[in-house]
């Protein structure tokens, strides 16, 4: 059987533990319906027998604690919650652990932004991870070492996973099901949780919010422009020309303070306008396209898909009730 170890961090989101103890005790069930024995040892692991979450709400009883674990085969790291320096700075203890097992051969998955204790272990850096698109740009900040993929569900490299926000880690564990067991146990188990198996980008949900915790102020200027303007068409030698710097030292700084470069911050400013405009009013795609200075239909559609994964018609058709 293959140990299954599901850490009980301190701060972190209690779904993000029973969720996968659910779904890992029901794969045993299905295939023992199948005539198939249990694969699956799963354990709630941690630095204490009782760990309590939201401020002392619930309190979650551990099988084992990681002093007892001496080998697992997959170990799983949840969801923080609140600030994340915090959350990790009070599981300290259990980095040491993770890194043991890893080492060890266990393969480690992070849930959401799980991926912060995670990437703290060293066992990210020169790799890829997902987490959470709303802390992209902290986990940046804190993980320079480490490659933050955007927009994926599900990243895997070197039997390390990580996953993207919130509900995401559902495609991550099914992916982890498949991996296992086979594809018509995952399709079961998909089809039980009421979990799309193939989704495999979070762009659609992402919402754009410019990184401005930075100390350039030219670069700030620049960002609230565009923002500001987003009907016109703007070139990256007219904002250099506003900041009076040249296009070179402009864009150098712009990317080393946002983590994008000025066409890539544009076009996700412009979209993310267009996606709140298909949200909530009645317009159509031209009118949309117009409002967010595009004049092209085909390099407006190619650059809205390219950033949400949905072309604009699909978004239209999948947040706007009125739609159709």
């Amino acid at each position: 059987m293959k140990k299954v170890s599901i850490l009980v961090p301190e701060s972190s989101v209690m779904q993000a533990i029973a969720d996968p103890q659910y779904l890992f005790t029901a794969v045993n069930l299905f295939l023992v319906a199948a005539g198939k024995p249990p694969l699956f040892d799963v354990e709630l692991v941690g630095a204490k027998k009782e760990v309590q979450l939201n401020n002392g709400m619930f309190a979650v009883h551990t099988d084992r604690q990681i002093k007892e674990v001496k080998k697992t085969d997959l170990v799983f790291i949840p969801a923080l919650f609140g600030d994340m320096k915090t959350a990790i700075d009070k599981n300290k203890v259990l980095i040491p652990w993770i890194e043991e097992q890893y080492d060890k051969g266990a393969e480690v998955a992070s849930l959401c932004v799980g991926a912060f204790l995670l990437a703290s272990t060293g066992l990210l850096n020169g790799k890829k991870c997902s987490t959470h698109w709303g802390f992209m740009n902290e986990f940046r900040e804190m993980f320079p070492e480490v490659e933050m993929v955007e927009g994926n569900i599900v990243t895997e490299e070197k039997r390390i996973y990580s996953s993207g926000g919130a509900n995401s880690y559902w495609n991550l564990l099914l992916y982890l099901v498949e991996k296992y067991t086979n594809r018509e146990t995952a399709i079961l188990a998909s089809k039980y949780f009421a979990i799309d198996i193939d989704r495999d980008s979070q762009a659609a949900f992402a919402m754009f919010k410019g990184q401005k915790d930075h100390g350039d102020k030219e670069v700030r200027k620049a960002q609230e422009y565009i923002e500001k303007n987003i009907h016109e068409r703007i070139t990256i030698d007219e904002l250099a020309d506003k900041m009076a710097v040249s296009r070179r030292t402009f864009e150098r700084r712009f990317k080393q303070a946002t983590n994008n470069s000025v066409l890539e911050y544009i076009q996700r400013v412009k979209i993310e306008a267009a996606k709140r405009s298909f949200e909530s009013s009645r317009k159509n795609i031209n009118e949309v396209m117009f409002d967010v200075g595009y004049t092209d239909t085909k390099a407006f559609r190619t650059i809205f898909k390219r950033i949400t994964g949905l072309t604009p018609i699909e978004y239209r058709n999948k947040y706007n009730k009125q739609a159709g």
